[in-house]
């Protein structure tokens, strides 16, 4: 893996740049698929508990990360009325399809946990990356600074779920693991449509 080029989160592949032009001429169509996402990663965790609740440290850690996501939630959605501009239902995300495609099934309970917080965690890193894009080049001042909070919120998220995974079983084994999400979440970036009205 150490021959591959990585953007500074790890990812493979960055994101197009042309992506933040195209998503700003449809910031009502980012911000409402912003919120779905928040609110999908409040829920994740919370199934994450449920299933880890054997685990004393993660239910610790993830916890709070509900009340943030869901926290996060709540400010798109003032974001979008103080814009005026309507929250639009939920769209179908095949980015996150594809990956929980990856997942492996028929594993130990070990495994399984490692294998749903690597995803939490490359969903998180691939977030980061677009909000960190947002807060650079978006032409809305009010938005850069908006992103950059989500950015480094999101940074911390992807972090703590690798820390959880470590614990969880051998580095080695996770990171080889980490590895392989990398390559073929790239492919994944690859296949995708470049569009402006969703956050992946």
């Amino acid at each position: 893996m150490s021959e591959i080029q990585k953007t500074k989160l790890g990812l493979v592949m960055a994101t197009d740049p042309r992506w933040v032009n195209i998503a700003e001429m449809q910031i009502g169509d980012i911000l409402s698929d912003h919120a779905w996402c928040e609110q999908k990663a409040a829920t994740t965790c919370i199934s994450l508990i449920i299933k880890c609740a054997r685990y004393e440290f993660i239910v610790d850690e993830v916890s709070p990360i509900v009340a943030e996501e869901w926290g996060h939630f709540r400010r798109v959605l003032k974001e979008l009325k103080k814009r005026g501009l309507k929250f639009e239902p939920p769209r179908k995300d095949e980015y996150v399809n594809k990956l929980m495609a990856l997942e492996k099934k028929g594993v130990s309970k070990e495994q399984s946990v490692v294998e749903k917080l690597l995803i939490s965690a490359m969903i998180e890193a691939r977030s980061c990356e677009r909000f960190r894009l947002l807060s650079l080049y978006i032409t809305d001042d009010n938005l850069k600074s908006f992103y950059r909070e989500f950015m480094e919120s999101e940074a911390g998220h992807y972090h703590t779920f690798i820390h959880l995974a470590k614990k969880v079983m051998p580095s080695d084994y996770v990171m080889n693991r980490w590895n392989e999400y990398l390559v073929a979440e790239a492919e994944i970036m690859k296949s995708l449509e470049l569009r402006g009205d969703r956050m992946h």
